[in-house]
Formats: C-alpha cells, sequence, structure tokens
C-alpha cells in the first residue's frame, strides 16, 4: 500500500525524563536486555511500509545515541539529530534535516523514544489514516473516572470520561501539512505539547485511531516491567596471624583472623559479588579494588551499602540473600543473627529476607586444614 510512498519516522529522543528520578535519560534505561530506544526502533526498521529512521537527542546525548544506535545496524537509520530547549523544537529539527536530506518524503510519523512497546499493527492503523485524512493519531478510551479541577483549585466536578481520550504515539501527518503547521506555530508564538495540537493550531483536523493499552510511555519507575534477575557470588579469605576475624560484620573471637585489603569480611564479600552479579556490574574487584588506599581496612558493611546505592541507581530492589559460610572454626551459628541483622541494616531489607548458615568441608581442603575460609551467597533482585 505504502511503496509508493516515502515514509520517514522521527523518534524524539531528546528529553530528560527526569520524573523517574534515574542517571541517564530513560529512553537509554535497558528493559530485558535493552535500551527503550533501541525496542522502539526495531518496530519500525523491520516494517517495510517505513523508509527512514530520523533520531532526535539531547545536546548532550547526540555522540552517545549514535554510538549506541550504531550497535545495531539499522538499515532505515538516517542520522541522530540535536534536540532544541522544548520538545516542539526538537521535532522540528528533525523535521528540517529530514526534509534537507530525503526531500520526497510525504508522510511523517512521530513517535516518543520512551514508547518500546508500540505494535506494528497501531503504526499501520495510524498511516492508513494519514493517508486518507493528512493526520492521524492513536488514543486510548479512558479507563478511570476523571475528574476537572474548577476555578480557584479548591473544588472539582466530574466529567464524562466517554468525551475524552488518552494521546498515545505514533502521530501521523502529511509532511508539507506538518512544516506548515510548525512554521506558523513560531510566527503566532504557539507551543503545543504534541505535534498533534499544532497542526490543530493551524486548522488543521486530526483523525484518531486506536491505540493500545500496552502502548504506554516509560514515565516514572513504576512503569518499568517487572524483572527479576538472580547473583551468585564466592570469596575466599587466608586466615593469619596478627587480623581480627570478621564475619558479617560481626567480630569473633578467634586466635586468627582473615587476610585482606579490607576488613576482609568474606562473607559480606560474597553478598556484595552475588548482588552485583544478579544486575550485571562487574564483581567487587571492579568497584573496589585493592590497590585503592581510599578501602583499606574499611568496613565491608559500608561497601556493602555503596553496592546498594548502585543497584538503586538501576532501579533494582533486593528480594532475598542466602549465604553459607565454609569453615571448620570458628562455629558460626552463635553470631547468625547480629550478621542477618548487620546485612538487613546495610541493605535496608527486613531480616526475613537474610539468610546465613554454615557448614564444614568435613576436614576435607584448606577449610577443612583451616588455612582459611569460604563463602558463598546467592542473592535475588527485581526491577
Amino acid at each position: 500500500m505504502y511503496n509508493s510512498r516515502r515514509v520517514a519516522v522521527i523518534i524524539a529522543a531528546a528529553g530528560k525524563g527526569t520524573r523517574l528520578g534515574a542517571p541517564i535519560p530513560k529512553q537509554f534505561l535497558k528493559i530485558g536486555g535493552q535500551p527503550v530506544i533501541i525496542k522502539a526502533m526495531k518496530v519500525f526498521d523491520q516494517m517495510e511500509e517505513v523508509d527512514h529512521i530520523f533520531v532526535v537527542a539531547g545536546e548532550d546525548y547526540v555522540d552517545y545515541c549514535t554510538d549506541l544506535i550504531g550497535q545495531y545496524g539499522f538499515e532505515k537509520m538516517e542520522t541522530v539529530v540535536e534536540g532544541g530547549v522544548l520538545r516542539q523544537d526538537s521535532v522540528y529539527n528533525a523535521l528540517q534535516e529530514m526534509n534537507r536530506r530525503k526531500p520526497g518524503v510525504e508522510y511523517v510519523l512521530i513517535h516518543d523514544a520512551a514508547r518500546p512497546f508500540i505494535s506494528q499493527e497501531v503504526i499501520r492503523n495510524v498511516l492508513r489514516a494519514t493517508e486518507e485524512k493528512g493526520a492521524a493519531v492513536a488514543c486510548v478510551a479512558m479507563t478511570n473516572s476523571v475528574r476537572r479541577l474548577g476555578a480557584g483549585e479548591d473544588k472539582s466536578e466530574s466529567v464524562d470520561r466517554s468525551e475524552y481520550y488518552a494521546v498515545q504515539t505514533p502521530q501521523g501527518f502529511r509532511k508539507s501539512l506538518l512544516i506548515d503547521a510548525y512554521e506558523k506555530a513560531y510566527d503566532d508564538s504557539f507551543f503545543g505539547t504534541d505535534d498533534a495540537a499544532i497542526v490543530e493550531h493551524a486548522g488543521g483536523e486530526i483523525a484518531m485511531v486506536d491505540g493500545e493499552y500496552q502502548n504506554i510511555k516509560i514515565t516514572t519507575k513504576e512503569d518499568l516491567p517487572m524483572e527479576n534477575r538472580i547473583g551468585t557470588g564466592f570469596d575466599v579469605h587466608r586466615l593469619t596471624e596478627g587480623r581480627k576475624l570478621i564475619l558479617g560484620g560481626v567480630e569473633i573471637p578467634s586466635p586468627r583472623g582473615l587476610d585482606g585489603h579490607s576488613d576482609a569480611d568474606v562473607l559480606v564479600h560474597a553478598v556484595m559479588d552475588a548482588l552485583l552479579g544478579a544486575a550485571a556490574l562487574g564483581d567487587i574487584g571492579l568497584h573496589f579494588p585493592d590497590t585503592d588506599p581510599e578501602y583499606e581496612g574499611i568496613s565491608s558493611l559500608l561497601l556493602l551499602t555503596k553496592v546498594k546505592e548502585k543497584l538503586e541507581e538501576g532501579f533494582y530492589n533486593i528480594g532475598n540473600i542466602d549465604v553459607t559460610v565454609i569453615c571448620e572454626k570458628p562455629k558460626i551459628r552463635p553470631y547468625v543473627e547480629p550478621m542477618r541483622e548487620n546485612l538487613a541494616k546495610a541493605l535496608d531489607l527486613d531480616v526475613s529476607r537474610v539468610s546465613i548458615k554454615g557448614t564444614t568441608t568435613e576436614k576435607l581442603g584448606f577449610t577443612g586444614r583451616e588455612e582459611g575460609i569460604a563463602c558463598e551467597a546467592v542473592a535475588s533482585i527485581y526491577r
């Protein structure tokens, strides 16, 4: 149907996503191992109806975005355009670059990079309505009751929700109509919340097509789909004279302690590695190298809190931790409860989520010879 039409897509990826509170813009966060923007782009790149893809990114992320997209080998990708102050400015910059590079384009789709769950069916419906009407948007009916704030902001009133729809993307336009609408908007100093509002301001009529409720825009961390992960950790330290024996943040009376750059808390180290591994963040040696004097003699519980902070940057929560300490001596059972409490406090968990137990190797191997202590841990995290 569209082989005779030249269709270009503008992926709007210049937003900062401050409401999500992430360390990077939400469109670059990963869902199921892939960045949000990549998941959105793949849907368009695989459609025969789409000819060109243009991405608009924030000034500080143009190079980052270009490198990221380049890793996935999109066939229809053209370029990454630098955005402007407002979304309207960003889309207009991309529209101008698209018109310069591909003047033969007749129809333009504009899609939010933060909507990774768009379907080809919705895209085709928008394209079909755009070809027939000149402008179209995907919408879904409101499912919740709706109230309108009254004058003075101290009163509200119920409204008929059947008259209201939530607008999604993609939004489709005849290119000439969209360019004219943008130019009029700037002439009138009009700034719309989306492209349909800009076309409407210029007198254009907008057709509505059925969107899909799963075509959500990632805005807050609650919009991210649930993701469960499991990691394992294993650590060993040698027993040596002249050192304190610290396990799970508890100092245990012993003639020998564990050798290491920090306090050598082998239990906490195994937990740290399990958590980092679950989030695919490397290991403790990467984040806290034993060549760095900053970590000499440091409490491993303090490092554990730093691991928790790293998980929180990726919006991960900790499900539970299960730890096994492997040694002949000392017997750890008398110290298990304060160990659990220390880990729970460091990770801001209920103590019921922390399990610690001990075992021996029946005097076999280095632990059986009491040359050192080993520890393994399993951790579950979710997002």
